[in-house]
């Protein structure tokens, strides 16, 4: 057991259970969590998908799918503010710790709050629904299970701070020290360690969700269609009109075939080209 000090006069206890758990799972975790991906990329490429059900049941899923992921846009997006930040630039600008708070938890509880009603919608329409459910695997199930613990106990670290009020645990003075300094391979196992236990277990679970997430269907976000966003408009063409085919678009078919005594040519028929049809004869 070690005494390290994370701030004049205080001395913190590390355990070996702290240096594996704060000094090695993560990075553990990062590589299952990189390694895994190409492995699923290169070997499982047909199952990179998020196998919609939305063919089964729509009416559920057009509210419980935005808000999830809207509500999970909006804590990743306070997670980034709150562990990457550090609380001396914040306060350079100007930023009192106690309107940082107020902010952290209003925005963190409304994203907390819609990101879990989200996802216990999503599990009633997949228990509810017949199809869905019967396409639900036990992998599915697991994900479920690790993935709504994580907004449980990222949600409880945040109405904590609320009852507890200013003698509120600061995360900011340790799970964000600790975090930054994973990044350059110097843990700072003492910040971790004296965090409390609820901000321990959130921690513990989120790295257990990073780690299943590439044998999951939560490998879809690596791959989300954000150049949707950015593409140009679709540009549809009508077909050329072959000689002796009728000008008018409702008469084709059919009525090409009266007109000009051939069969009528299917849509998806191949087109060819000049120079081929001249190749060929």
């Amino acid at each position: 057991m070690l005494n390290l000090e994370t701030a004049p006069g205080a001395a913190v206890e590390i355990t070996a259970w702290d240096i594996v758990l704060w000094g090695v799972l993560p990075y553990v975790m990062v590589v299952v969590l990189v390694g895994g991906s190409i492995w699923r990329y290169k070997y499982d490429q047909f199952g990179w998908t998020t196998r919609s059900s939305q063919l089964y049941e729509s009416r559920l899923l057009r509210i419980a799918s935005p808000l999830f992921h809207f509500g999970l846009l909006a804590v990743i997006a306070g997670h980034f503010f709150g562990l990457v930040i550090p609380m001396a630039w914040t306060q350079a600008v100007g930023m009192s710790q106690e309107f940082y708070h107020f902010n952290a938890l209003l925005v963190g509880g409304i994203a907390g709050v819609g990101t879990l009603g989200g996802i216990l919608l999503l599990i009633y329409r997949r228990r509810t629904t017949g199809p869905v459910f019967m396409a639900t695997t036990k992998n599915d199930k697991s994900m479920y299970v690790v993935l709504t613990a994580a907004i449980l106990f990222g949600l409880w670290t945040t109405l904590a701070s609320v009852f507890e009020g200013e003698h509120g645990h600061n995360y900011r003075e340790t799970v964000a020290p600790w975090f930054r300094s994973l990044f350059i391979f110097q843990p700072d196992i003492a910040a971790m360690a004296s965090a409390p236990f609820s901000f321990h277990l959130h921690t513990l679970v989120g790295m257990a969700l990073f780690v299943i997430w590439p044998f999951t269907r939560l490998v879809h976000a690596f791959t989300a269609p954000l150049h949707y966003l950015f593409r140009p408009y679709i540009v549809y063409r009508s077909r050329d009109r072959g000689p002796g085919q009728p000008k008018r678009k409702e008469t084709a078919g059919a009525s090409a075939a009266r007109t000009t005594g051939t069969p009528a040519r299917r849509g998806w028929s191949a087109v060819g080209t000049r120079d081929r049809d001249t190749r060929n004869r």
